[in-house]
């Protein structure tokens, strides 16, 4: 069976697949339990049926994001949109920590906002730990 993810990232250009490729052994690895799969276009990782981190290919660079990123309190995140996340953007493989990816990953896991039911919520999140 084909990964769609998979598929995803072979579709990049070449630089930016390598980046992606390390993205998805790292996140896979540290998140064995999560759900993984295509979602709005780009792949997503979800705990219980909330996403908790994903990534996109834009223009220029590939964005690493976080859904509850603004609340892990590490500096080198910047905050992406009016809720909760933050995200990282790369251009190069050579700008992934794995390090830092590995400690984010594990915040990931044990902070998180209930984007799940934001609609049921009417755009109010809560946090779930």
């Amino acid at each position: 069976m084909v990964n769609p993810i998979q598929t995803y990232n072979f579709a990049q250009l070449p630089a930016d697949a390598v980046i992606c490729n390390l993205l998805y052994q790292q996140i896979c690895a540290a998140l064995p339990k999560a759900e993984n799969k295509i979602w709005h276009a780009h792949p997503v990782w979800f705990l219980e049926g909330n996403p908790i981190v994903g990534y996109h290919k834009l223009k220029n660079c590939v964005r690493l994001l976080f859904w509850s990123g603004q609340s892990f309190e590490e500096d080198v995140l910047q905050n992406e949109g009016s809720f909760k996340a933050a995200e990282i953007r790369y251009t190069d493989v050579s700008q992934v920590n794995t390090k830092d990816l590995k400690r984010w990953l594990k915040k990931a896991q044990t902070i998180q906002w209930d984007y799940k039911n934001i609609i049921k919520r009417k755009g109010k999140l809560e946090r779930l730990k």
